[in-house]
C-alpha cells in the first residue's frame, strides 16, 4: 500500500511539472508565432514560409495533445475520472505530428528551439503515458531512490 501511495505522489509531481512545462512552452509559442515569428517568417523564401507555417501548426498540435492528456491525468488524480477511463484510446496521448529535420534546419533559431522543446516535452509525456499500460517492472535502484525522495519531501 505504501508503495502505491509513494508512486502516486511521484506521478502527481511528474504530471504537475509536465503541465507547467507545457503551459510555458505554449505561452512562448503563442508569443513567438503571433508576434516576432511573423516578421521572421516574412524574410524566408516561399517554401521555407510554408514549412514555417506547417511547423507552427505541428508545435500547437503537439502541445494541445500534451495538455489534453495532462488534464485527463489531473482528472484521474482528483477522482473525477476512473483510471481505466484514462486508458481509453481516445484519452491517450496518440501519435505526434512529425517534423522534417531538413525543413526545421532552415527555420529561424527561435522557431527551431520551440519545435525542439515541443518534441522533447512530447517524448517525456509519452513515456509517462506508456508507463500506464506497461507491465509493472521489478523495483530498480533508481525507482527505490525516487520513492525515498518522495517520502522525504
Amino acid at each position: 500500500m505504501e508503495h502505491a501511495v509513494i508512486s502516486s505522489r511521484v506521478r502527481r509531481r511528474l504530471i504537475d511539472a509536465l503541465y507547467v512545462d507545457a503551459m510555458v512552452i505554449a505561452d512562448e509559442a503563442r508569443a513567438y508565432f503571433d508576434e516576432r515569428g511573423r516578421l521572421e517568417r516574412e524574410s524566408l523564401e516561399p517554401m521555407e514560409r510554408v514549412s514555417f507555417s506547417c511547423e507552427s501548426l505541428k508545435v500547437t498540435t503537439r502541445l494541445m495533445h500534451i495538455i489534453a492528456w495532462l488534464l485527463t491525468q489531473r482528472a484521474v488524480d482528483a477522482g473525477e475520472m476512473a483510471p481505466r477511463e484514462a486508458l481509453d484510446p481516445s484519452r491517450r496521448l496518440g501519435t505526434p505530428p512529425q517534423s522534417d529535420p531538413a525543413a526545421v534546419g532552415a527555420l529561424p533559431p527561435q522557431a527551431r528551439l520551440l519545435i525542439a522543446n515541443s518534441i522533447d516535452l512530447y517524448r517525456r509525456t509519452a513515456r509517462l503515458d506508456e508507463s500506464q499500460v506497461a507491465a509493472p517492472a521489478t523495483s530498480s535502484p533508481a525507482r527505490s531512490m525516487l520513492e525515498r525522495l518522495a517520502v522525504a519531501f
